[in-house]
């Protein structure tokens, strides 16, 4: 697999989507902290299209904010997929990333160090992906932030034809 583009091209490269189709973007993070939030709103125009951004580090803030169902395990494919759609609603957003997972040095229910899960929810459209990312939790969070990044990016390519525009 070739390596990811710069974080900060790949937040430039989702403004220029933004821009030309209408999207409205936001974030919902639990291990990487803001990160994703923090290098979409460097990226340009960012108050034209990103609608902001939730760190739901508590359990209990992804559940009541965010909408994760009660007794549902916060890194799991439901958990990143609730915070997405949960986000959508609460942002009046329509392209939205959420990740979750054990950033380290120790797991978390039961995950080891590094399991991540990144979902996006384009237009009503939800990808995910399961990640068991190497390294320090520095490196973790970083490699969290690029493929989240890069889904969302990628998603909103996928949904950036004339007929999936807003009306």
């Amino acid at each position: 697999m070739s390596p990811l583009p710069e974080p900060e091209a790949t937040a430039e490269e989702i403004s220029l989507l933004a821009r030309r189709h209408g999207f409205i973007v936001a974030a919902a993070e639990s291990l990487t902290g803001g990160k994703i939030s923090s290098r979409l709103c460097a990226a340009e125009s960012s108050s034209e299209w990103f609608a902001g951004g939730v760190v739901s580090y508590f359990s209990r803030v992804k559940r009541e904010v965010l909408g994760v169902p009660e007794n549902t395990p916060v890194i799991s494919e439901a958990a990143v997929s609730a915070m997405a759609t949960g986000l959508a609603n609460l942002m009046k957003a329509d392209s939205t990333v959420a990740v979750s997972g054990a950033g380290g040095p120790e797991g978390q229910e039961g995950n080891p160090p590094g399991t991540t899960w990144i979902a996006v929810q384009v237009r009503g459209q939800i990808h995910t992906e399961l990640h068991h990312f190497p390294g320090a939790p520095e490196d973790i969070l970083a490699q969290t932030e690029s493929h989240a990044l890069h889904l969302l990016h990628q998603t909103m390519v996928e949904n950036s034809h004339p007929d999936n525009a807003p009306h």
